[in-house]
């Protein structure tokens, strides 16, 4: 895949992880706000002042999530972004890491 066909996939997931987390943040029980900044990058920043960062990694192909738990990359395998370690999808691995710094429940 090239630069262009990746930073077009990656942008495309992102944007809607993005609609998904401003939903589930408001009928959820976690107090979050999403925030999108500039290449590729959504600020999640939690009511106890922690943050998860989720981004496009254009020269790994990867997008990268930064979370108090660690951090995880994942690849675009068969429709899905994978991790690289584990295989657990992105949106997975969003709510868990969501609701492990929030204390509150995540549906998407």
């Amino acid at each position: 895949m090239d630069e262009q066909e990746f930073i077009q996939l990656a942008d495309q997931e992102l944007t809607r992880l993005e609609a998904a987390l401003e939903g589930a943040s408001e009928r959820g029980t976690a107090d979050f706000d999403v925030e999108t900044k500039p290449g590729g990058v959504l600020e999640i920043a939690c009511e106890n002042g922690s943050k998860i960062i989720i981004n496009r990694h254009t020269a790994a192909r990867e997008i990268w999530l930064a979370a108090k738990s660690g951090g995880y990359h994942f690849r675009p395998q068969n429709g899905c972004w994978l991790a690289t370690r584990d295989g657990e999808a992105l949106w997975v691995a969003v709510a868990r890491v969501l609701s492990e710094q929030t204390g509150g429940k995540i549906d998407f």
